[in-house]
C-alpha cells in the first residue's frame, strides 16, 4: 500500500466517524452543548471540516472549498471570511449553528471529496514537499497531512461523545 493511500484511507475514517455522528439527529440536537462551555456537534463537525479545508486546499494551492462552492454564504454565520474555530470562545462557537444535519455533511463531504481529489493526484514524493517553513524543521506535505488527520479525528471522536452524551441525557 502507498503511503497516498493509507492516507486517503485515514481521511476515509475520518468521514465514518464524522457520519456516525451527525446522521439522524436535528438541529436542536446538533447544536446543543452539554454544558455553557462545551463545544457542539455543529461545531465539532464544522471545525474540523474548516481545517481540512484550509490546511488541504493551501497545500493543493486551490481556493477553498468553503469560498469556491458557497457553503460560507448557505451557512451564513457571522464570523470573519477566514474563521476555521481555531481559538473561538465559547460564546463564539456557540454561534456556529445549523438548520440541519444535511448543510453540515454537505460541506463536509464536498471538502473530503477535494481532499481525496488532491491525494489520488500525489506521489509519494510529493509527500516529502515542504508547505510551511515557519516551523522548526519545515513541515512537509506529508506531516501536516498526518497532522490535520489527528486534528480531525480527535473533533470527530468528541463529536461522537456529545452525541452519546446527549442520547443519555447527558
Amino acid at each position: 500500500m502507498k503511503g497516498t493511500e493509507v492516507l486517503a484511507d485515514a481521511f476515509g475514517r475520518i468521514r465514518d466517524v464524522v457520519h456516525e455522528a451527525v446522521e439522524g439527529l436535528d438541529a436542536g440536537q446538533l447544536d446543543a452543548r452539554i454544558d455553557p462551555g462545551a463545544n457542539s456537534i455543529t461545531w465539532l463537525v464544522w471545525h474540523l471540516t474548516r481545517v481540512q479545508d484550509d490546511h488541504v486546499a493551501d497545500a493543493a494551492g486551490r481556493e477553498q472549498v468553503w469560498h469556491a462552492q458557497g457553503w460560507d454564504e448557505r451557512f451564513g454565520l457571522a464570523l470573519p471570511r477566514g474563521s476555521t474555530g481555531y481559538g473561538h470562545t465559547a460564546r463564539e462557537a456557540g454561534a456556529v449553528r445549523v438548520d440541519s444535519g444535511e448543510l453540515l455533511l454537505g460541506y463536509f463531504d464536498a471538502v473530503h471529496a477535494q481532499t481525496q481529489l488532491f491525494l489520488r493526484g500525489l506521489s509519494a514524493a510529493d509527500l516529502d514537499r515542504v508547505v510551511d517553513e515557519r516551523w522548526d524543521p519545515p513541515v512537509t506535505l506529508g506531516v501536516r497531512l498526518v497532522s490535520v488527520i489527528g486534528d480531525d479525528l480527535q473533533h470527530a471522536g468528541q463529536a461522537a461523545f456529545v452525541r452519546g452524551a446527549l442520547s443519555r441525557g447527558r
